[in-house]
């Protein structure tokens, strides 16, 4: 099968998105029809009340989780690979039951990971290639990925290098169970939208794109990054905070961030993913509840 045919067969699976072909790196995804969004809520929001490492035992589990975003009416979930009890055939069936009971994506997961240092690089390539295969098995869309830090002694030519091919293989294995790798903006390697590019192009896969989260920019100028970022976007999370760069954490403008997936015709899950200091369970319904009049409006 021709590259573009493969392309435009993906697309038709997938509601209408088309990958645009140019060259061998990636290009700007160009998407069917106008932009629509689905809202879904990342586990990481609840990472004080999910902590498995808490005694006797955490506050919340993921299945409790589900319930509490269930009552919030909202389209999907994202389940954190940190707070699974296990990741048993039988484990993660028993979670995928229960979303589809309560009418619930998992639009994704997100596995922590380093592609960048040379001793652990094969071990965290297993580990995301463990997670496409669990993430299958929960009926989920794509997987957060980062990047990494360079190591000491070495130069970002070279992780960026090493995290590309450790991206690339990792890509081959999720074309086999139809999951994307969205790698997210994160520090490190990428934190500037010209660093993350740099990866983003280099790979070449039709299960690729970026995870584009909100947050993550500290540069001069976060929202002029995000705009670069967001025509590669195949998940979204949206945070309530931005930091620019020499200046004060400070309440995100969420219609500019919406507005900045609607201009790339962004089509998908956006998830919010809380990190400020209010109380989680007061401030998501709240956050949820102004998202929801945003994407309601488009």
């Amino acid at each position: 099968m021709s590259a573009l045919s493969r392309r435009d067969w993906l697309a038709a699976c997938a509601g209408g998105t088309v990958l645009a072909t140019g060259g061998l790196a990636i290009e700007p995804i160009v998407r069917a029809g106008k932009s629509r969004m689905k809202l879904s809520l990342a586990a990481y929001s609840f990472r004080q009340w999910l902590d498995l490492k808490k005694q006797p035992r955490p506050e919340m589990t993921l299945a409790d989780f589900i319930d509490y975003a269930a009552a919030q009416d909202i389209d999907a979930v994202e389940l954190t690979a940190y707070y699974f009890a296990e990741t048993t055939p039988k484990y993660l069936a028993g979670l995928k039951s229960r979303c589809t009971r309560l009418g619930l994506d998992v639009s994704g997961t997100a596995v922590g990971n380093n592609f960048c240092n040379p001793a652990t690089v094969q071990k965290e390539l297993e580990n995301v290639k463990a997670w496409v295969e669990h993430t299958s098995r929960l009926g989920g869309k794509a997987i957060r990925i980062f990047a990494g830090n360079i190591p000491k002694g070495d130069s970002e030519e070279k992780s960026r290098e090493r995290c590309v091919a450790a991206i690339q293989e990792a890509c081959d294995h999720a074309a086999k169970y139809g999951i994307f790798l969205a790698l997210e903006n994160h520090g490190g390697i990428t934190g500037t939208a010209e660093q993350l590019l740099a990866i983003v192009k280099a790979v070449k896969h039709d299960y690729f794109g970026v995870n584009l989260d909100t947050g993550n920019f500290h540069t001069d100028d976060p929202y002029a990054d995000l705009e670069k970022a967001a025509p590669y976007a195949v998940n979204a999370q949206v945070k309530t905070e931005i930091s620019p760069k020499g200046k004060k954490t400070e309440d995100a403008d969420l219609a500019r961030l919406v507005e900045i997936l609607r201009k790339a015709n962004y089509r998908g899950y956006v998830a919010l993913e809380y990190e400020a200091k209010e109380d989680a369970k007061i401030a998501v319904p709240k956050h949820l509840a102004t998202l929801k009049k945003m994407l309601a409006s488009m």
